[in-house]
């Protein structure tokens, strides 16, 4: 798994198979299939074994909202040393033991709120689903000049004449000061945006 994951990490998910890291191990391709049965397999085992990076083993904070901002925490700063996580998102890739043990350490965060278990499961939902938005996000955005071979710089170079022409054309009034004056501060948004989610999550608990 060590030897699939640094593949993975160095050039992307793209780059893994069986036959791939069988030569980084100095292994027959054949002896490997007496392990893992596909890479479907071999994915799953990756998925589980960068799983383990996000399982907080000191307790928690005793508060659920503390707790969880440690978790997503620990969940982008993974995905973020793993970019080719995200790949796995709209592949059905099996979960394992860690992933399991993730989903309940989540769900411990709600012990003593006195949640049901639909509620719960749509608190969980709600943060998953912020979290999953912008993992993917910054993911994307950190993988595009080596998925396309590009820098960020030769990429603006290209793009922001067209978008001048657009911004300045005046069909965008609120938009071109943003685009031509910048937003400061912009780019440090994950923890004020979990922050808007968890107050929605509270404003809805029970008193």
């Amino acid at each position: 798994m060590a030897a699939a994951v640094a593949v993975a990490d160095a050039e992307g998910l793209a780059a893994v198979s069986i036959r791939r890291v069988a030569a980084e191990l100095d292994a027959r391709t054949m002896t490997l299939y007496s392990y893992i049965g596909s890479k479907e397999d071999l994915l799953a085992l990756m998925l589980d074994a960068v799983g383990a990076e996000v399982l907080v083993h000191e307790p928690l904070p005793s508060s659920w909202r503390e707790a969880l901002v440690m978790i997503a925490w620990r969940e982008r700063e993974m995905v973020l040393r793993h970019p080719w996580r995200t790949d796995l998102i709209s592949q059905r890739v099996a979960v394992g033991p860690n992933g399991l043990r993730h989903v309940e350490q989540k769900l411990s965060v709600f012990d003593g709120l006195g949640l049901d278990r639909l509620t719960s499961w749509r608190v969980l939902a709600a943060f998953n689903d912020y979290m999953t938005g912008f993992v993917v996000r910054e993911a994307l955005e950190r993988g595009t000049p080596r998925s396309e071979g590009i820098s960020d710089t030769e990429r603006a170079a290209v793009a922001e004449p067209y978008i001048r022409e657009l911004v300045e054309s005046g069909e965008f009034p609120r938009l071109a000061p943003m685009i031509q004056e910048g937003v400061r501060g912009a780019d440090d948004n994950f923890e004020r945006g979990l922050n808007w989610v968890l107050d929605g999550i509270e404003g809805s608990l029970p008193r």
